[in-house]
């Protein structure tokens, strides 16, 4: 027996707003029959292939690094994402890349939670 992982969830103080961050850097979408608003004290994002994102509004401020974080396999190259996700909101926090290619970027999303950049599939089957 084992369980599968349905949701991931994001304790935050604006849940619509980081919903939409997330929406743009993994292109899931609302459910539609369910469609996020900003007054709602829960935002969703499902995506048909997998484990779907929930984002519920907490009086808590973050105040320590998370515990857990999402590792990012881009489309696209590494770097490219990197500039894309800092282009829409994400915080550079820490730069693991090194000189043979190889290596990963922490960033933050808009509320500070930490989440990971890896090489894509395409770059880690590079010789």
């Amino acid at each position: 027996m084992v369980s599968l992982i349905r949701q991931v969830t994001f304790d935050c103080e604006n849940s619509y707003a980081l919903s939409k961050f997330w929406e743009l850097v993994t292109g899931f979408s609302e459910h539609p029959e369910y469609p996020n608003n900003p007054e709602d004290e829960e935002n969703l994002l499902v995506n048909p292939d997998g484990v779907d994102l929930l984002f519920i509004n907490v009086p808590e401020e973050k105040s320590v690094k998370n515990r857990l974080h999402l590792d990012l396999g881009p489309d696209t190259t590494r770097d490219e994402e990197v500039e894309r996700l800092i282009g829409i909101g994400a915080a550079l926090v820490a730069d693991h890349r090194t000189d043979d290619g190889k290596g990963w970027v922490v960033l933050a999303d808009p509320e500070g939670n930490e989440f990971c950049v890896e090489r894509s599939e395409a770059e880690r089957t590079e010789p």
